[in-house]
């Protein structure tokens, strides 16, 4: 079996596992006997639970649809006003959707930041990989086309910086009785848009245009999965 081949039915195995029993009861030894592999081969390819849990992540999010689409836009700040909106619309839904999946996803990757951050710095790096290049690419054309100002000299950090808005936003509201409640819930989506969108530079008269034009579309539609 080539190392490609045992790396996705390792992979396959640890989605059934996961599924079944959530990150903490699952192990990498229940994971190599699903695999039907000594655990000493599944550390070759995978060397923590961790790694192998981040790689599924960064897989579901290569898979989603909507981002594929958004991934292979031309850089413009329509691009970007719509990567920023589906990453608001990814975080709104964990905070008011069922989905308990994600909201263990969120407990996790919080507890890894007061932890030892392996599986932090995992995700991170798989999401800046996937994401960054089309941010960067986006905000460099809404610069030249004059919808937005240069604001420092690392321009992935301000991808950053709203992914961690929105991170403890999503946080603040996980539990069953919100520990802030952000007021009127019903303009948090386009506040938090605004937000993001002026502080990673675009002026007024670009947000007016692109974001009324986008939130204007069916609030029920798939959301990207930028970045648990």
């Amino acid at each position: 079996m080539t190392s490609d081949l045992r790396r996705q039915l390792i992979l396959s195995a640890a989605r059934r596992c996961f599924a079944r029993n959530g990150f903490a009861g699952t192990t990498t030894k229940s994971v190599a006997a699903a695999a039907a592999i000594s655990e000493g081969l599944l550390f070759k390819h995978f060397p923590t639970k961790s790694a192998l849990y981040a790689e599924i992540l960064a897989e579901e999010c290569e898979a989603d649809p909507d981002l594929a689409h958004l991934l292979g836009q031309e850089p413009s700040t329509a691009t970007l006003v719509e990567l920023v909106k589906g990453m608001v619309r990814h975080f709104l839904q964990i905070m008011d959707g069922p989905d308990e999946q994600e909201g263990q996803r969120l407990r996790l990757m919080t507890t890894s930041h007061l932890d030892d951050g392996e599986f932090a710095r995992l995700l991170y790096a798989k999401v800046g990989d996937l994401i960054g290049p089309v941010f960067t690419a986006s905000l460099d054309g809404a610069v030249a086309a004059g919808d937005a100002s240069r604001i420092g000299s690392e321009p992935l950090n301000l991808f950053w910086f709203a992914h961690h808005t929105l991170l403890m936003a999503a946080l603040a509201r996980l539990p069953a009785v919100p520990c802030l409640a952000y007021g009127n819930a019903g303009g948090l989506e386009r506040q938090l848009c605004e937000f993001i969108l002026r502080g990673i530079g675009l002026n007024e008269t670009a947000i007016a245009s692109h974001l009324d034009r986008d939130l204007a579309r069916s609030p029920g539609q798939p959301v990207t999965a930028e970045g648990v």
